[in-house]
Order: structure tokens, then C-alpha cells, then sequence
């Protein structure tokens, strides 16, 4: 059988019955380590986050963790597909391809998304369809390679400080949202790497520009198209409200987990969707 393995970067829920293994990335936060989506639930870290004033730092899975996996794979003669953290974004690619040589198994396939958090889940959402219509793991790998360059994000972010210190954005890109009123806006480029790409005069003028920025795209309708939002919904409501008058169908409302939402802070809005 073909099986599924994420890390907590995906926010995929258990309950969604995506995938069937899961291992948790670190948060330090205030002085503590937490496993993600095991030991932390994502409101809880917003409220420490917020809370403490602390700046969180990640780690990924353990190695260990990930070879213990693999060889359960092994024994039973299955197959597995494990969907990483984009490579420029964390070290837990590498990781998975150290523990792959370690099982010593073919049957174990390791995706460099070059993405995260519901990107990630648009993926593992389409995998698990093409598992239950009969798909190899072969074929599913070659299809998710091809679909992972076609998913995309723009967000609104309230400030770029906590992907500066980081890391994950150069101190130059920082000054671009450095005034309190200027709101910055992202997205992850095919490289898997996030870059700043617009800023509005204030949270109004980035959401429309965000807007405006996703009519440039002809979307896939074979595909959802998500909000999403780190903590605090009034965002991400206003943006669903704009969208609706824009024309567009949001299929659901998701929250950023504390893994990616270490590295962008509360406040956060967007979108997830799939371009033709």
C-alpha cells in the first residue's frame, strides 16, 4: 500500500484523514520546547506568542524519528511518500533523504515541496485522491513534482521582523515594512524561498493588493482556493468579504500552524490556490 508521511509544517489535521504518519517539528517559545501538533495546539502558541513577546525559534523532526517510520514502512512491504518543508525554508528535507539511506529501502520517496504549511496540504490532499483511485507511489511522485511548481500563496503580513530575525528574509527586504503603517505582503517562490513582492498603506490597501495580485493568475478550478490566517480572524473575514465581491469562491477558512507561524507572527492573512 502506498502511505503518507507529514511533519506538522503541512497543518494537516489527523482528522482530515490525509496521511498516516506524522512527525512534529520543535517550537521553543518563552523559554520552553514544544512539539508541534502534539504538545501544541496553534492558538495556544499565539497567545504565548503575543503573550511573552518572545521571539520563537523551530527545529526539525528528529532523524531518528523519521528512520523509525521508514523501517516500519519497510517491514510491511509498503510504500511511502513524505511531503518536507520546502529545503530553502528548514533543514528537514535533507533530514528525511539522511534517513532514507539509513532504511535503506526504494520504496521510500521524499518530496521537496519548495513550500509549506496549506500549500503542502493542497498536495497531500491530491495524493490521497490518486492513492484511493489506484495510483502508484511512483506516479503520484511524478504528478506532485509537477503540481507542487503550480500552487501558490500571496499573504498579508502585519509586520517582517520575525521572518528577519528568523532568518528566512534578508535585513534589506525587512526595511520595506519597518514604518508601522506599511504592510507587507509575501509569497513563496517556486524556489521554495519567501520573498517580499508588495506593501500597502495600511491593512486595507495590502488586501487589495493582494487581490489584485491573484487576478494576474488564471486559476485552476480543479482545485480549492483557501483562506488562510495565522491568529485573529478580523483579517482574514475582511479578506474573505472582498474576495466574494471580487468574484472569487473561497472553499474554506484554514489556520497557519505555530511551525510557519513562528516565522510570520499573528495577524497574518491570505490565500492558497492552484494556477493552470
Amino acid at each position: 500500500m502506498v502511505k503518507i508521511l507529514v511533519d506538522s509544517s503541512s497543518d494537516c489535521k489527523k482528522e482530515e484523514g490525509l496521511f498516516d504518519y506524522f512527525v512534529p517539528i520543535s517550537v521553543t517559545i518563552d523559554g520552553k520546547d514544544y512539539k508541534d501538533g502534539v504538545e501544541l495546539d496553534a492558538d495556544t502558541f499565539y497567545e504565548i506568542l503575543t503573550s511573552c513577546g518572545d521571539f520563537p525559534h523551530t527545529a526539525q523532526p528528529s532523524i531518528q524519528d523519521m528512520v523509525d517510520i521508514f523501517e516500519e514502512v519497510k517491514e510491511a512491504g509498503d510504500e511511502l511518500i513524505y511531503f518536507a518543508l520546502s529545503s530553502a525554508l528548514s533543514g528537514t528535507y535533507q533530514a528525511a533523504c539522511l534517513a532514507k539511506e539509513m532504511a535503506d529501502y526504494d520504496g521510500i520517496y521524499v518530496i521537496d515541496t519548495k513550500t509549506a504549511t496549506h500549500m503542502i496540504g493542497l498536495l497531500v490532499s491530491y495524493a490521497r485522491g490518486r492513492i484511493n483511485e489506484g495510483a502508484s507511489a511512483r506516479e503520484i511522485v511524478e504528478e506532485c513534482e509537477e503540481l507542487k511548481s503550480k500552487v501558490r500563496v500571496l499573504a498579508g503580513l502585519d509586520t517582517l521582523e520575525y521572518l528577519r530575525r528568523g532568518g528566512r528574509l534578508g535585513n534589506a527586504s525587512a526595511v520595506i515594512g519597518s514604518l508601522a503603517k506599511i504592510k507587507p505582503i509575501i509569497t513563496v517562490t517556486e524556489e521554495g524561498k519567501v520573498e517580499a513582492i508588495g506593501k500597502g498603506l495600511g491593512v486595507g490597501r495590502a488586501m487589495q493588493m493582494v487581490i489584485e495580485k491573484l487576478s494576474d493568475y488564471e486559476l485552476d478550478d480543479r482545485f480549492p482556493l483557501y483562506a488562510i490566517y495565522t491568529y485573529g480572524t478580523e483579517n482574514v473575514e475582511d479578506l474573505k468579504s472582498r474576495l466574494h465581491f471580487a468574484g472569487y469562491r473561497v472553499a474554506d477558512t484554514r489556520q497557519v500552524g505555530s511551525t510557519i507561524g513562528a516565522h510570520i507572527g499573528p495577524e497574518v492573512y491570505g490565500i492558497v490556490f492552484v494556477v493552470k
